[in-house]
């Protein structure tokens, strides 16, 4: 009977949950209607954006204030009661970061299928982090989850024994959770900036206000709800603009089903452009900008006074003739954005000439959308060796991603507030479902969105560009600019610079959508990037409150002690990556990948090891963790310019690109290192096996 009733219970809570799904999901609906109304009656796009952000913060807020709590097993694993469909809608939304809604579109947009020499990417994030929740299946969750922990680095504590396992795993999380969480916060800077017309580092605290409500205030419980209201809003948020762009070009919104047919004619338009003498002519003009920066780096302290001397003649002379105000304070500020000294301008000049040589290439630089790999395999030497590296660097990157999933500590500690082990595993295969979703039209949209600039911007009239070109332009230069290199008045191909970041959320007004779509995409991102953000926040509070400061058994506190501290902590870290982010240390992608191979070579080696394998020692955990997370940590860093330049000689000497891998992907070599490491010392310091005892004859 107690049984019987349990279930009827269950049964009773699922009900609740799917009525409160239905009434949310049909209120965003009749939301976007009213909007769509309003705008048709003349609401001003002033007002849409910041009625989206509020209203969107304000439901995550409300949520958050709802499941408050100070309850240790409440604020740290949702009490593990949560229904496996609902824990995989908010593993979808922890997953689909700021990466996957707002950069994946855009990576596959500028690097097709298989990426560029320099930037390995297109279908290997989608095959990389798609195949990584198989591992996680697998390999990781369902054994974690069966141990009843809290935390990745409990595992190691409980496995291993001892401090110092915990205490580097705790390490390895929080240094791979603030990469991460720094390009999340980056991405809500970034639309709330765009939804509002305040600057980004404005942005930034608004979007962090919505953060701070939600993981401060309930910790996991209201942040698994929160990732759920969230997901819905995302998934809609990307759906209807791609959808809307296959009927607008196909007569059919099954956009994963119907965008082949936009690759062939892409490779038509391609082939136009690349025997285009307008295109040519841009090519020229940015070859001719970047040999000027060439010559400027042979004297930059008499190149830097040169052009100082010609800016301040240039305002006497506008001055003297007493030219339009304009005109001077728009010399007056080319004067001021002159760089300081000649170290500077040698960094910015040396940035812009590779830039502009990259741009000084057919297609803007960009590869052919459905060229397999870069370089042939049956052309010259040079593009054989291309084509090789291109592949090489494609397998490694899916690799590090596949593994890095596995190891993410703000994924698997998504798992432990299921039921039971069997939900566990059933979450993974709905975190998987509510992914699919959206990943099959992530290429779908590169595609699309490649077709409507190439066929519809190119060749419009500079004088009759859209407003929400310059609007963008304004959010940041690097994320959109159009220039008329050739000066035909016309826009060519390779004068248009889309960023990674822009193409989905410019999609609507590329398509045409009304308004209301765009400020629901921006919504979507922003939800993206919120639901990733608060599982980060919460796995780094906790790594350094429950896992660092705690592990020391002097140091007693109730259980309630520790979630208040856990949640100034939070607070503190937030702040911290607020601060980093404001900064563009990177862009989103870029910043996301890195604390993957970071992830794959501290954790997943060692986890892996202590599940399967008995013979794993405490010894062999260290050196394990610490040889992966070192190897991958100095190949990054040592391929960062400003940390080079303060490495010893001998270390920077070797600042060398590794079989041709890209630094983003320094997992594939810290993951076996941390194997080989692991499987070793563990082997050397394994216990000696009981010797018999030998009876002796009297």
């Amino acid at each position: 009977m107690a049984e019987r009733g349990e279930a009827m219970g269950e049964r009773a809570y699922l009900w609740r949950l799917h009525r409160i799904l239905a009434l949310y999901v049909a209120g965003i609906l009749g939301f976007l209607a009213l909007m769509t109304w309003a705008e048709s009656r003349g609401l001003s796009r002033h007002w849409i954006g910041p009625i989206f952000l509020f209203l969107s913060v304000m439901v995550y807020a409300g949520i958050g204030v709802y499941g408050r709590t100070t309850d240790a097993e409440e604020y740290y694993v949702a009490g593990r009661r949560i229904p496996p469909m609902y824990n995989g809608m908010a593993a979808a939304a922890d997953w689909m970061s700021a990466a996957s809604f707002i950069s994946l579109s855009g990576a596959l947009y500028l690097q097709g299928f298989s990426g560029t020499p320099g930037n390995a990417g297109g279908l290997a994030y989608l095959l990389g982090w798609t195949g990584g929740f198989c591992l996680v299946a697998i390999l990781v969750a369902p054994h974690l989850r069966a141990m009843g922990l809290y935390t990745v680095p409990d595992f190691f504590h409980v496995r291993f024994g001892g401090r110092w396992p915990r205490v580097i795993a705790a390490l390895a999380a929080v240094v791979c959770s603030f990469t991460y969480v720094v390009a999340q916060i980056y991405g809500v800077g970034l639309i709330a900036s765009r939804l509002t017309g305040v600057q980004f580092e404005v942005g930034i605290m608004l979007g962090l206000g919505g953060v701070l409500l939600c993981s401060f205030l309930g910790g996991m419980r209201a942040i698994t709800w929160t990732q759920v209201a969230q997901y819905v809003l995302l998934l809609l948020a990307f759906l209807i603009p791609v959808s809307w762009l296959a009927y607008k070009q196909l007569g059919n919104p099954v956009a994963p089903l119907m965008y082949g047919k936009q690759i062939v004619k892409i490779a038509d338009l391609e082939a136009q452009l690349l025997a285009s003498p307008a295109e040519y002519q841009v090519v020229a003009a940015y070859l001719e900008r970047a040999r000027d920066y060439e010559a400027r780096l042979q004297n930059v302290e008499a190149a830097l006074e040169e052009e100082r001397v010609a800016i301040q003649e240039k305002i006497r002379r506008l001055r003297s003739q007493n030219a339009d105000v304009g005109l001077i304070v728009a010399a007056s500020r080319e004067l001021a954005a002159l760089p300081r000294d000649a170290a500077t301008a040698r960094e910015r000049w040396a940035r812009l000439m590779r830039e502009n040589y990259a741009r000084a290439q057919p297609l803007g630089g960009l590869p052919p959308h459905s060229h397999a790999f870069a370089g042939y395999p049956d052309g010259t030497p040079e593009e054989q060796e291309m084509y090789t590296e291109s592949r090489r660097n494609f397998l490694a990157l899916m690799f590090c991603l596949m593994v890095g999933t596995a190891g993410l500590p703000h994924l698997l500690t998504r798992y432990y507030t299921s039921p039971t082990v069997a939900g566990a595993r059933a979450s993974v295969a709905w975190s998987l479902f509510f992914i699919a979703l959206l990943y099959l039209s992530a290429p779908a949209l590169a595609v699309l969105v490649k077709f409507e600039v190439m066929n519809n911007l190119v060749g419009s009239s500079f004088e009759q560009l859209p407003n929400w070109i310059a609007q963008w332009a304004r959010v940041d230069g690097s994320l959109l600019s159009i220039e008329d290199m050739n000066g035909d008045g016309f826009v060519q191909f390779g004068e248009i610079r889309l960023g990674a970041d822009l193409i989905m959320l410019a999609t609507p007004e590329l398509g045409g959508l009304p308004y209301v779509v765009s400020g629901l995409v921006a919504a979507g991102g922003l939800a993206a990037a919120l639901s990733t953000a608060d599982g980060l926040l919460l796995t780094i509070s906790n790594a350094l409150v429950r896992d660092l400061y705690f592990q020391d058994r002097h140091r007693n506190a109730s259980p309630e002690q520790r979630v208040i501290l856990t949640k100034f902590t939070l607070l503190s870290v937030a702040l911290a990556a607020a601060f980093v982010a404001a900064l563009k240390p990177s862009d989103i992608l870029p910043l996301v990948t890195a604390s993957f191979s970071l992830a794959a070579s501290a954790f997943v080696p060692v986890m892996v090891l202590g599940i399967f394998w008995r013979g794993t020692t405490r010894q062999g955990a260290v050196a394990g963790m610490l040889c992966g997370l070192g190897l991958a940590a100095y190949y990054m860093l040592s391929h960062v310019p400003a940390v080079r330049g303060v490495l010893p000689p001998w270390l920077a000497a070797d600042a060398r690109l590794w079989f041709g891998i890209q630094p983003i992907s320094a997992g594939v070599f810290g993951v076996p290192a941390g194997l080989l490491s692991a499987v070793l010392v563990s082997w050397l310091t394994r216990p000696a096996p009981p010797q018999p005892r030998v009876r002796l004859e009297m």
